[in-house]
């Protein structure tokens, strides 16, 4: 994409047109649109100079491709194939698609208005998927006051408090299990079984929780 196209887009959106409008004009599918303005400020940020050199710079590094091998393939394709992978690890398909969009937003902040235009999806949907990425920590919610809206974030701590979370879960399903196996007795081999997986549970909980504190500083 040239810094014309760029700047065409920004005329865009102060113009107030949709995507799919901004797309036919540029002779560019909607979804390429979509990324570009989502990973470079969202339709109340988006700068066409800001969003060019991003674009020189990411290019100057390369961009990794979808399987983690070679350099090189398309952002659009890096997109997908994260996606896919984040689904492959439990998180719902379209938790999984706002969690990869605000990731690769250029200042990983977006309003639900801004990641419904981006993902093309309904603000509704957007909104189950934020709330159920907070409750696991993976972002976090910001009052923009000037403009009376919530922003969603991703940063890098994020990363922190996501793994603590998921390991106070795996200490409380340890306890429970620990509870279960006294419950049926130790002695028994439905106890035995409970009572092992309980340990497992534990001390990997504990382990996580040590690493993470230990690690926190590569965030930084």
């Amino acid at each position: 994409m040239t810094q014309r196209d760029r700047q065409r887009i920004a005329a865009g959106l102060t113009e107030g047109l949709s995507y799919a409008e901004i797309a036919r004009r540029l002779d560019r599918p909607t979804s390429t649109i979509g990324r570009e303005i989502g990973r470079n400020g969202g339709p109340g940020g988006y700068r066409p100079e800001q969003a060019h050199r991003a674009t020189e710079r990411r290019a100057r590094r390369g961009t990794p491709s979808a399987t983690g091998g070679s350099r090189g393939g398309t952002p659009g394709a890096v997109e997908d194939g994260i996606i896919e992978l984040v689904v492959g690890m439990g998180l719902p398909k379209m938790m999984a698609r706002v969690l990869i969009g605000l990731w690769l937003s250029e200042d990983g902040r977006l309003a639900v208005a801004d990641l419904a235009r981006t993902l093309q999806v309904s603000p509704a949907s957007v909104s189950m998927a934020v709330n159920y990425l907070i409750q696991q920590g993976l972002i976090r919610r910001e009052r923009d006051a000037g403009r009376r809206r919530d922003i969603y974030v991703v940063d890098a701590d994020t990363w922190y408090h996501s793994t603590m979370i998921s390991s106070r879960q795996t200490l409380k399903a340890a306890a429970m299990v620990k509870e279960a196996a006294e419950t049926f007795g130790r002695d028994t081999p439905m106890g035995r079984r409970l009572a092992g997986g309980g340990a497992f549970l534990e001390r990997i909980g504990l382990d996580t929780l040590e690493s993470a504190e230990r690690w926190r500083g590569l965030l930084s």
